[in-house]
């Protein structure tokens, strides 16, 4: 028989790229996120109290409202299923004061996923991280209320004590207005003011090790991101374990700069862009006008993705290096 009558008699399949498929999909990336952010979500619940109960239900509840509504708007089917809005939601709400008005978390799910996600042209196109684009809203809208910090009170006592928490400052804020340095243990255990989510280092290591292990992450954002932190802290004069464990370090870097669609995709340009964040994060916590950087250090390196990965992209094995 000829390749002709072969050709004709062989069923083909014609398909664009990619051609290479895999079991992992959206929503089981989304479900491992929530998963990895349950112990830091626990966390909050266990030192605040109620309120932190109703700050992530509420933030949650605007991203996927805002997602549903969007969809409807567009004409297309509710896309809640993948989890993507979902993990949104939460991730803002670790980032957002305990005890801020309920309208607040519910506005800024809303704003990220319609400004940071949906006018980019959804899922997968954003440029910038959706739920740190909610969360600079809110800071630039209501900076006090944002600002506004309670000390957290014994587990059990916040249910009998009349009341939820003392008003104090974050340790960020302690050390750079008063020069006081929270205990070390304090803070890796989270028994200190600060976000829903963020006061607790030990419960943001334990989902970051899952998302490592389910390899959902990469090492080289987080771990490039917080040995630059802890490399300037030290030639800057300041103790480095304590800007390991203070503010949004660890949750900006396992599951902030992480992102999938924000972040470079590149091996290099990953190491690139997690010192990036690094040099951002203490210059701000060194000489800006805020105490805490993360948030604006993620945002401002997703801004140069495009040019890291223009630099950093490898070269096609069996082609000339191109011009750039």
């Amino acid at each position: 028989m000829s390749i002709k009558d072969d050709l004709q008699t062989s069923e083909l399949t014609l398909a664009s790229s990619p051609h290479l498929h895999t079991d992992v999909t959206v929503r089981r990336i989304m479900s491992d996120v929530v998963i990895a952010l349950l112990p830091a979500a626990a966390a909050g619940v266990y030192f605040f109290g109620l309120d932190a109960v109703f700050v992530i239900a509420s933030a949650v509840l605007g991203a996927t409202g805002a997602e549903a509504l969007v969809a409807r708007i567009r004409g297309r089917a509710i896309p809640l299923y993948d989890g993507s809005a979902l993990v949104t939601g939460l991730l803002l709400a670790l980032t957002l004061p305990p005890g801020v008005p309920l309208w607040m978390p519910l506005t800024g799910g809303a704003f990220g996923i319609i400004v940071g996600k949906s006018l980019f042209g959804g899922l997968g196109l954003n440029v910038f991280n959706p739920a740190l684009v909610g969360r600079v809203f809110l800071v630039a809208s209501f900076p006090v209320s944002m600002t506004s910090w309670r000390w957290p009170v014994a587990s059990g006592e916040w249910m009998t004590s009349g009341f939820d928490a003392l008003s104090t400052a974050t340790p960020l804020d302690l050390m750079r207005l008063q020069g006081v340095a929270t205990p070390l243990g304090d803070l890796f255990v989270g028994r200190v003011a600060g976000c829903v989510g963020e006061t607790s280092v030990l419960a943001l290591l334990v989902g970051a090790a899952y998302l490592l292990a389910r390899g959902v992450i990469d090492w080289r954002i987080p771990i490039s991101y917080i040995a630059t932190v802890m490399s300037l802290a030290g030639i800057m004069g300041f103790d480095p374990t304590f800007h390991l464990f203070a503010g949004g370090l660890i949750l900006g870097a396992f599951y902030m700069a992480t992102d999938y669609v924000s972040g470079p995709i590149t091996p290099k340009g990953k190491l690139v862009f997690g010192a990036g964040c690094g040099v951002m994060t203490m210059l701000i916590r060194g000489y800006g006008g805020f105490p805490e950087g993360v948030t604006y250090a993620i945002l401002l390196m997703n801004a140069t993705v495009p040019l890291i990965e223009r630099y950093t992209f490898p070269r096609i094995f069996g082609l000339k290096k191109m011009e750039v």
